[in-house]
């Protein structure tokens, strides 16, 4: 298992530390998106067909719909084992539990001023396909929206080359509490939801992970429709002190790993000895691992530094995805933590845990995007406005100070709409 140390300074000035998410360097694949995000938008359903058949291998036929019908959604969740019916409605209620208390008041500085929060009215979420079927993303991005009232939530996700969907996404939609599915994946996917065409309604708000061609279209239609976020390969960050279990801390690596290629996993310790286990334990583990050749290409890291106050603030800057904290003092460790999309704190709080079914939201941001943005949620589809509803002396207490910022900007037109109101 090919694993890079460094030293603090080393890894100050490695090109990993530094990462962020540059799609400058996609130019052929942005040109190839913006090209698919044009057809949909101005040809709709013709050239949806016509890219599907060529990017998902099928295409609606004569009589056919990209949309699933709505009978197999049921159908699929009454067909799943009974325990994985039960593991998806468990987690449903636990990711609604933890969502919902993102609900918060509506805030009111007076009864004339306000701050009103709606839900949009329609969103759309992004499944991928492809390798695995990923019925917690459904789960994650479906229930959150539904928290937050939003009307109506539909799902696109690429078939297979019969046209069908993964039972497991099909059964985790009928949980979520979908209204329709359709089956469609890559750019023209989200372009189709961004733009809307004659078969599939246009949303307000797309959220869900996928490939770099998602990634680019999500960037592409951005404006038109809100994006949850533009995201970047995944990663984790461990802190972990010389009382650290190393077997533990080498699952907590593998298991990001294992999502991609291009996957990162760094360990930042203050033991020496700690790194030199947690590598023995990685190379053990790996070689039994199903996806150990994917593993074996990602990008892993052991940062060995003098104490864990340089632990915490190369964790702040790098800005992790996934931040575990496994040392005797994690406690106080992780009231120091600023840029993460998501903490986890103790020896048993592993990430997994977080992928599936504790409760926060599995989609975070990348690629140091922690230190500006936050996790899907229920506000990723909300939008706000705000209420003025003023009277007379409301006018006449506010009018000086408005008249003169108005004349300092040089805006005649400002001070008198005020002013007329009070002749």
């Amino acid at each position: 298992m090919p694993v890079k140390r460094f030293d603090t300074r080393a890894w100050r000035e490695s090109p990993q530390s530094q990462r962020r998410l540059d799609l400058s360097r996609f130019a052929k694949e942005r040109a190839a998106v913006a090209q698919i995000c044009d057809q949909v938008a101005s040809k709709g359903d013709d050239a949806l067909r016509e890219l599907s058949m060529r990017f998902d291998g099928w295409a609606p036929g004569p009589g056919e719909s990209f949309e699933v019908p709505k009978a197999e959604l049921a159908n699929a969740a009454e067909r799943l084992l009974s325990a994985d019916r039960a593991a998806l409605e468990f987690a449903a209620q636990r990711i609604r539990n933890f969502h919902a208390r993102q609900m918060a008041p509506a805030a009111e500085d007076a009864p004339s001023l306000q701050l009103i929060t709606r839900p949009v009215r329609r969103a759309g979420a992004y499944v991928p396909g492809g390798r695995a079927a990923y019925p917690s993303t459904v789960l994650m991005t479906v229930i959150p929206a539904r928290v937050a009232n939003v009307p109506e939530v539909v799902i696109a996700t690429p078939p297979a080359a019969d046209g069908s969907v993964p039972q497991a996404i099909l059964a985790a939609a009928y949980v979520a509490g979908v209204d329709a599915v359709y089956r469609i994946g890559g750019a023209h996917a989200i372009a189709a939801l961004a733009y809307g065409t004659e078969s599939i309604p246009r949303v307000d708000v797309v959220a869900g992970p996928g490939n770099i061609y998602v990634t680019l279209a999500k960037k592409e239609v951005f404006g038109t429709v809100g994006v949850d976020g533009i995201a970047g390969p995944t990663e984790v960050l461990v802190i972990a002190d010389e009382k650290a279990r190393p077997d533990f801390v080498a699952a907590d690596l593998a298991a990001q790993l294992e999502h991609d290629p291009l996957a990162i996993a760094v360990l930042i310790t203050d033991s020496a000895q700690l790194a030199a286990r947690v590598e023995e334990e990685l190379e053990s583990l790996v070689r039994g691992l199903e996806r150990a050749a994917i593993i074996r290409q990602a990008a892993c890291s052991i940062v060995v530094v003098e104490d864990l106050d340089e632990a915490i603030e190369l964790a702040n800057d790098f800005a992790p995805e996934h931040l575990l904290v496994v040392a005797e003092v994690a406690e106080a460790l992780a009231t120091k933590i600023e840029n993460a999309g998501a903490l986890f704190v103790g020896q048993y709080s592993t990430v997994p845990l977080g992928d599936y079914v504790a409760g926060p939201n599995h989609t975070l941001p990348t690629s140091g995007a922690a230190r500006f943005s936050s996790p899907l949620g229920v506000h990723t589809f909300l939008k706000r406005s705000s209420l003025l509803r003023l009277d007379r002396a409301d006018l006449e207490h506010l009018r000086e100070a408005a008249v003169r910022l108005a004349a300092m900007e040089g805006l005649g037109a400002h001070a008198h709409a005020i002013e007329v109101r009070l002749e």
